[in-house]
């Protein structure tokens, strides 16, 4: 379990090495996080300790929003200044991504059954 943490970790590291050389305007741990399903890809899927270590993740995610969470708090006094601008951008954002979702699915669907207007 140990040398996939590791991976996993280098990965990320190689993702934030990458973003900083490059200067693009992506997460470091997202672009290791693509590296990853690229390295998947390119093996056929997960080995089995990794499968295991994300089973783990994910029983914990929870734990994850923890920092968000003391960031709102944090930040609660300028939240609450500035509510309306939040609502309006949470509103906006939610409807965009079902927006993009709704799409991505029609067009899956539709190349799936070979039709791709």
């Amino acid at each position: 379990m140990a040398g996939v943490i590791a991976l996993v970790l280098a990965l990320q590291l190689a993702g934030e090495v990458l973003v900083r050389l490059t200067g693009i305007p992506v997460p470091g741990p997202v672009v290791g996080m693509l590296l990853l399903v690229g390295l998947l890809v390119g093996r056929g899927g997960p080995p089995a300790p990794l499968a295991r270590l994300a089973e783990t993740l994910l029983g914990h995610l929870s734990l994850l929003f923890i920092p968000a969470g003391v960031g709102v708090i944090s930040y609660l006094g300028l939240l609450a200044d500035r509510w309306l601008a939040v609502t309006v951008t949470i509103i906006a954002s939610t409807l965009l991504s079902l927006l993009v979702t709704a799409l991505t699915l029609r067009f899956l669907l539709n190349r799936r059954r070979g039709d791709l207007s």
